[in-house]
């Protein structure tokens, strides 16, 4: 089963993702290419760069997650500028990102906003040269957000259901998951650079469907929008909102580094996967991995925005 949209948020903003920001996406595509074939991308729907790059048409001009290849192509045009002058993203060891196969990017998430999963996401799509699309999982709530959620669709996000994280893998696609959750991304500047608790979904299927898992540590986005309290209200199924000490993100200096691919599929079979120690052993092991990547990028950095 697919999950697409958060199931209380469709009657209330099935207008607004049809209406209005279709038309206008669609605009600013049309604007950009009159031309409805993708290939001059490097996309293709026989998919001519190999499984990871493969735009499965699911009949109307989108995947069966809502993806589109031309709006992933506005979006990275549109954002390369940020990713290049204001936050100046700088990756180490991206040769440890399998460009072939299903694989699992695991990594420590925060900054209240998603921008770590955006940057980290822009960095596998550049310097891939486009040949993979990597998969961010986001999570439930967020796909009910009006506008949001259908933007995050449409550049190829899913939402990290069991279904979801399983087809992609079946379909050979490079899967990025942070393992903390909304409690890595909304914890508070006082624990930064801080894990918290490690959840087990990412080893369980890089078990059960024999994918690698590589380690990712994110430098920065600690500082871009510290947290110092928090509104106990849920709006748009949103757990709180954020108090922050700056009301936009600030330009501080990404840093990603790409650990050394766990191959957990070498050392247990699919059925291993139903063994919860096994999955709190493998998931400890990955959590450790990026936490050695952490410290080491703390020491390599001169500075927060340098």
């Amino acid at each position: 089963m697919f999950l697409t949209r958060h199931p209380t948020a469709d009657l209330l903003f099935e207008s607004m993702r049809c209406g209005l920001l279709e038309q206008v996406g669609s605009s600013i595509v049309g604007s950009l290419n009159s031309s409805n074939d993708p290939s001059h991308l490097g996309w293709s729907t026989a998919c001519d760069k190999g499984p990871a790059m493969q735009f499965r048409d699911a009949g109307y001009g989108y995947d069966v997650f809502g993806f589109n290849p031309k709006w992933m192509e506005v979006a990275s045009s549109v954002m390369k500028p940020i990713y290049d002058h204001y936050f100046r993203v700088k990756s180490y060891g991206f040769e440890n990102v399998p460009m072939d196969g299903p694989a699992i990017l695991a990594g420590n998430h925060s900054g209240t906003l998603p921008i770590d999963g955006m940057m980290l996401g822009l960095d596998v799509l550049f310097k891939s040269g486009y040949e993979r699309n990597p998969r961010v999982t986001i999570d439930y709530f967020v796909a009910g957000l009006p506008f949001v959620g259908t933007f995050f669709s449409r550049v190829g996000a899913i939402i990290g259901s069991r279904g979801n994280f399983r087809y992609c893998l079946e379909q050979g696609d490079l899967i990025i998951v942070f393992p903390e959750g909304e409690p890595g991304i909304s914890k508070p500047y006082s624990k930064r650079y801080q894990l918290q608790k490690w959840r087990v979904g990412h080893v369980e299927f890089a078990i059960r469907y024999q994918s690698p898992v590589v380690p990712v540590a994110i430098i920065g986005a600690e500082e871009q929008m510290p947290q110092i309290g928090r509104i106990p209200i849920k709006l748009f199924g949103s757990p709180h909102i954020p108090l922050t000490a700056s009301p936009i993100p600030l330009p501080v200096r990404y840093h990603i580094h790409y650990g050394e691919p766990i191959h957990l599929q070498k050392e247990y079979k699919p059925s291993d996967a139903n063994d919860p120690a096994i999955l709190r052993e493998a998931s400890e092991r990955v959590k450790a991995e990026v936490q050695k990547l952490m410290e080491r990028g703390l020491e390599m950095r001169e500075g927060v925005f340098v």
